[in-house]
Order: structure tokens, then sequence, then C-alpha cells
């Protein structure tokens, strides 16, 4: 968890911070990032970077929720299963990473960081255990399309209209 010190910094001071930590994790996964290349980039004492954060992947892992809640932002959830809303929020979070500054970010995250993340996962698991089938197939399919589209931009559309059509299945099986 970030520590108090990180978060009472001066706006410039965070923000130099965070922008180093948006290009390490941008440019190198979790298991080559560096806090030395880190704490060059932001211009702070290597001291400074462990009274911000406990490690990597605390600084990681605020780096990434942070882009979440950046590209989540002006996504509203719906609580009953809506075909058109889920299809149009998952094909708005897909444009809005593509235009994100945290492309980079994610898609490291989604091809090595995710897997290297146990205790994400143990979180996820506990949170998702008690989701109807329904719901929880879309998620999955969601991230799924997700997934492929930012790997392989050419056929986004292909992607989309998939899960269009496998949401619609989900629907008629009630």
């Amino acid at each position: 968890m970030v520590k108090s010190t990180f978060q009472n910094l001066n706006q410039e001071k965070k923000k130099r911070v965070t922008d180093a930590l948006i290009t390490e994790f941008s440019s190198y996964s979790l298991a080559d990032a560096q806090v030395a290349r880190i704490v060059k980039s932001s211009g702070i004492a290597r001291g400074a970077f462990y009274k911000y954060f406990d490690d990597l992947t605390d600084a990681y892992d605020y780096v990434y929720q942070l882009a979440m809640k950046d590209i989540h932002a002006g996504l509203k959830p719906s609580k009953a299963f809506d075909v058109e809303f889920l299809y149009k929020t998952t094909a708005d979070f897909v444009g809005k990473s593509e235009k994100s500054p945290y492309l980079a970010l994610i898609k490291l995250h989604l091809s090595k960081n995710e897997a290297m993340l146990t205790h994400d996962f143990k979180q996820k698991a506990v949170r998702l255990k008690d989701l109807d089938v329904k719901t929880w197939s879309a998620m999955v399919l969601s991230h799924e399309t997700i997934k492929l589209v930012l790997f392989d931009p050419d056929h986004k559309n292909i992607y989309l209209e998939r899960f269009k059509h496998s949401l619609k299945l989900l629907d008629e099986e009630g």
C-alpha cells in the first residue's frame, strides 16, 4: 500500500515520481523493473522510494490502479445483464486504452505482470466466487476480448463482434 509520505507529497514531486513509475512499468516487466531507474528518472533518493512504497510491487500496484481508475472513469456498472451496455463498455474501455498514455503499461500487465501478482489473483478470486454464471461469463469474455484487441488491433472489429455475439448467446440462455 502506498505510504502516507507519498500521498502527502506536493503535486509536482508526486507527478515526477508517478511519471517515472509509468515510464518504468511501461518499458519493463515487474520482474525486470529497477528502483535505480525510477529514482534516477524522478530525481529522488533511493531511500525516499522506500519511504513512499514498500517495494516495487507496491509501486506497481499504485500506478496500475491509477491507470485503471483513469481508463474506467465514466464507465458506469450495470446491475442487469444488458448486451448493448456490456458491449459498449468493453468497446469504450478498448478505445480509451488505445489512446491512453497507459497502453504499454496495460499490455505489459496482461502479457507478463498479471501472472506475477498472486496477491491480486487471490483477492480477485474471493471477489468473483459468488458471481452468477452469466455475469462471470460476460466478465471473462470481456477481459479476453480486451486482451485480443490490444495485442491484435488489426482485427479489433472481428473480436468485438464475436464478443457481442457471445453476449447475445449468453442472454438467450437466460
